[in-house]
């Protein structure tokens, strides 16, 4: 069912994730119409909104008004606009960013509490980008997991992602100058398996095949077992939605 609010209606897209919202121009909305936007993403997960045209200028004024920007350190920028990181791929170019399952900076202190996305240029086949909800994927577990979890926290790196590793020399190589910056892949952290959303109270399973290196505590050999039994379970409730032009 939509999501009647005060000032906008909101269609769920999937049973678990993802909501689209017409009729607002995010240029130009008001502190009631933001209220309304910041309920139905933290109802649904992840929230979509088609056909708008902004400048990069009012893409970061829309990126303030959820909280501080987080600079992402090693994806090229836009060009004038450290805020703004390009998500690029070039028909020529056979790898894309972000192909495997991840959520975006959990190798920070502080994790971003979100990602605002503007598509640019897509393809008119395929390109699709991929959700998944931690909030199903947390219910989907049994009891006795949920209860094994709650006090586990698990260890996050950049380092083996964008560190100048020599595994990942032809990584580096094929992404060119999309991605840089390695030294500065300095980021450790720890969270917990388990997070709770700070306004709705909900739970969600906080790992991820990209940057999660091991359970704290635990070495990454005892880790490995353990956490590929929660991947599957992580992604199994996703969504695939066509990001579409000017998304």
């Amino acid at each position: 069912m939509p999501l009647d609010l005060n000032t906008l209606i909101v269609r769920p897209i999937s049973g678990s994730i993802g909501a689209e919202i017409d009729g607002v121009d995010l240029t130009d909305i008001s502190d009631e119409q933001f209220a309304d936007i910041r309920t139905a993403n933290d109802t649904y997960g992840v929230i979509f909104f088609r056909e708008q045209e902004m400048s990069p200028d009012q893409h970061i004024a829309f990126a303030k008004r959820w909280g501080n920007i987080v600079i992402n350190q090693f994806f090229t920028a836009l060009d004038g606009y450290p805020e703004i990181a390009q998500v690029s791929k070039e028909p020529d170019q056979k790898m894309n960013i972000g192909n495997l399952w991840h959520t975006d900076h959990s190798y920070d202190q502080v994790p971003a509490f979100g990602s605002v996305l503007y598509a640019k240029e897509v393809p008119d086949v395929g390109g699709d980008t991929l959700f998944a909800s931690v909030a199903a994927a947390y219910e989907g577990l049994s009891d006795g997991l949920k209860a094994t979890l709650e006090d586990m926290n698990a260890c996050h790196s950049s380092r083996h992602i964008f560190g100048a590793e020599k595994s990942r020399v032809s990584q580096v190589e094929e992404l060119g100058s999309r991605i840089g910056n390695p030294k500065l892949a300095t980021q450790n952290s720890v969270h917990p398996i388990v997070l709770t959303h700070p306004r709705t109270g909900q739970k969600g399973l906080y790992v991820n095949p990209q940057f999660t290196t091991h359970i704290e505590g635990w070495t990454t050999e005892e880790s490995e077992p353990f956490l590929a039994m929660l991947y599957p379970v992580s992604y199994t409730h996703l969504r695939a939605h066509e990001t579409g032009r000017n998304l």
